[in-house]
């Protein structure tokens, strides 16, 4: 895998789909037989994966068999939840407990390391000993979004690997400093994101949107700015991510990223629960629609209401296999509706462009 490239795949069997990536990565030509590999998923708190918080333990499980199926056999699963949340009880409760019995890997509660000083232009924060002494860290975040730092992925995740002490200090120091200058001290190898299931803006879940797909990189700045997009920002509302590429860590560079779909993502009935969410699909009329196209078109909903100006859309927007080569009256999402009197193309098409295209066609200043 070259540094500038993406590779999806879409769907919602991750382990599965996990093994697919990996088969196509194969990060065994960059590892040695007795290499000491890390998984560090986001476990938060102690919620089920399809709260839109925490980390597929199949994600996990997928890319444990495709290691231990090569050989490889030095594993280790790495976390420490936020402040005030019992890292254990996650494991637990989160499926990872059962998963490092089933396959023989040991879980490490991260609170309870040992934790090193280390130092970047005059930042000292302290890590755990176990991230660092990892030769191989694969890192597994979920793409959701949050109520600080606008969206947390692959850079923000390691978080998980420093001390509560650090944890509070970023926050008094604005996060975004310091989870660019976290990045710089610790590298993460290999980057498989859960876009299964991720949170509409809070890290903690609840109103889970389901975007079905994972995605896979080695530059944690090239696919935050490819994540932050999924989800209607640019890399610049995101400031950790300019940051992160000021001091060298990746790129944000997507003209120059070469992203690879391994596959589609095939329409299922799709039904929000939460308040929140049924009120932003209220706007939209939807037919056989995927969930990646259905997931961007929601995101780009909720920047709007977060403007004040969901009003202004007026009529249903159309969305789904279920339109495709028919004609459609007013506005359509994604190559499907190619019929409508205006749409927005790609399949999917991101949050970010959905939002652009919305705004033009609704007066809609964002």
């Amino acid at each position: 895998m070259q540094k500038n490239q993406l590779l999806i795949n879409y769907g919602d069997q991750a382990r599965k789909m996990a093994k697919e990536l990996l088969n196509e990565i194969k990060p065994e030509r960059k590892l040695k037989s007795d290499s000491l590999i890390a998984l560090k998923p986001n476990l938060i708190n102690a919620t089920k994966s399809e709260k839109g918080a925490t980390t597929d333990p199949e994600l996990a499980a997928g890319v444990i068999e495709y290691l231990q199926n090569k050989g490889f056999n030095n594993l280790m699963i790495i976390e420490s939840s936020w402040v005030g949340a019992d890292t254990d009880k996650a494991f637990e409760v989160c499926g990872y407990q059962e998963l490092a019995q089933k396959y023989d890997v040991p879980l490490y509660n991260l609170k309870e390391d040992n934790f090193i000083k280390k130092s970047y232009q005059g930042l000292e924060i302290e890590i755990a000993e176990k991230a660092l002494a990892a030769d191989y860290l694969i890192n597994l975040p979920v793409l959701k979004g949050h109520c600080q730092t606008n969206i947390t992925c692959a850079l923000k995740n390691l978080k998980g690997c420093i001390s509560d002490r650090e944890k509070r200090k970023f926050h008094r120091q604005g996060l975004h400093q310091p989870i660019a200058y976290l990045n710089k001290l610790l590298k993460q190898d290999l980057i498989i994101i859960d876009g299964i299931y991720g949170d509409l803006n809070f890290e903690e879940g609840g109103n889970p949107v389901k975007m079905n797909r994972i995605i896979a990189a080695e530059d944690p700045v090239l696919v935050d700015s490819y994540a932050a997009e999924l989800l209607g920002y640019s890399a610049a509302e995101v400031e950790y991510i300019e940051i992160a590429a000021q001091i060298g860590v990746g790129s944000e560079d997507l003209s120059r990223a070469e992203i690879i779909e391994l596959n589609q993502d095939q329409a299922a009935e799709i039904d929000y629960s939460s308040r929140k969410l049924k009120k932003l699909a209220a706007k939209v009329k939807a037919k056989d629609a995927c969930s990646a196209c259905y997931g961007s078109l929601i995101h780009a909903l909720k920047r709007i209401e977060e403007s004040g100006q969901l009003d202004k859309i007026a009529g249903m927007i159309k969305i789904g296999q279920g339109y495709q080569g028919k004609k459609i009256s007013g506005i359509g999402i994604g190559s499907c509706c190619s019929g409508a009197d205006k749409f927005v193309n790609n399949c999917p098409p991101s949050a970010r462009d959905i939002l652009d295209f919305l705004a033009e066609n609704y007066n809609i200043r964002v």
